[in-house]
């Protein structure tokens, strides 16, 4: 059994997906980011950057021993998964397929991920006036799809056969609409994601607990533990200060 430590956005999406396609057995512990459940001592043993999504998997594959194992990080946890099951990755005795997936996870989580969330931040949550932000992060995030458009020219999806490498790009893909970004331009990544998104095991891990979406109510004006976090967080108020100096 999996202990899924999760909560619905974009990043939790992408291990939901994996956990579904491959048919693990997995509990879903559904966290308040808002109420600071990534701050608990239980958790920051199993994610130290106090960031989901995590797995604790309580049955690991060979050569782990017996003890659980835990794995943070999205991108980790997909290789993770992906070598647990032996699917949805390239063999490791194909190097150049291999090499590919490694390239389109590092870029996922290096650049996507961090771009379209920076302009989530700005259009769904930042105060008011944030135009230059919001204007930056349309932009880069604009520059991934393009990425992305590239790549998929001629292909089905990103490594040619349905991957992880699809799962860690998808859901921030997915969501381009509620960002403000048309994919009329980009066609290749439009018909993509309509292919991800009519997967029954894709369509099962988006709607997972999807009425505890977080659709702007908690924002960066009254939640500051979610969008105003700093080292104190993590390391305790500064020798006399306080959390909020």
């Amino acid at each position: 059994m999996i202990e899924f430590h999760y909560s619905p956005t974009p990043n939790g999406w992408k291990v939901g997906i994996m956990l579904e396609e491959t048919g693990l057995a997995y509990e879903t512990r559904l966290m308040s980011l808002a109420g600071g459940d990534q701050f608990r001592p239980e958790f920051l043993a199993l994610s130290p950057n106090a960031r989901m999504p995590a797995i604790l998997d309580r049955d690991p594959p060979e050569g782990y021993g017996s003890e659980p194992v835990s794995v943070f990080e999205s991108g980790a946890i997909l290789l993770y998964l992906a070598e647990k099951t032996g699917r949805f990755a390239p063999p490791e005795s194909d190097r150049r397929a291999r090499k590919a997936l490694m390239e389109w996870l590092f870029w996922q989580v290096g650049n996507q991920g961090p771009m379209g969330g920076q302009l989530s931040h700005f259009v769904n949550y930042a105060p008011d006036g944030q135009d230059y932000g919001r204007a930056r992060y349309r932009g880069e995030y604009e520059r991934t799809l393009a990425v992305l458009e590239r790549r998929l020219e001629g292909r089905e999806y990103i490594l040619g056969d349905y991957s992880i490498a699809d799962m860690i790009a998808f859901p921030w893909a997915f969501i381009a609409k509620p960002l403000g970004v048309s994919l009329e331009r980009f066609a290749n990544v439009a018909a993509w994601r309509g292919r991800i998104k009519e997967r029954p095991a894709v369509r099962r891990a988006i709607d997972l607990f999807k009425d505890r979406q977080n659709r702007g109510s908690r924002n960066a004006g009254n939640t500051p533990l979610l969008y105003n976090q700093g080292a104190d967080h993590l390391l305790g108020p500064r020798p006399g200060g306080t959390a909020t100096d």
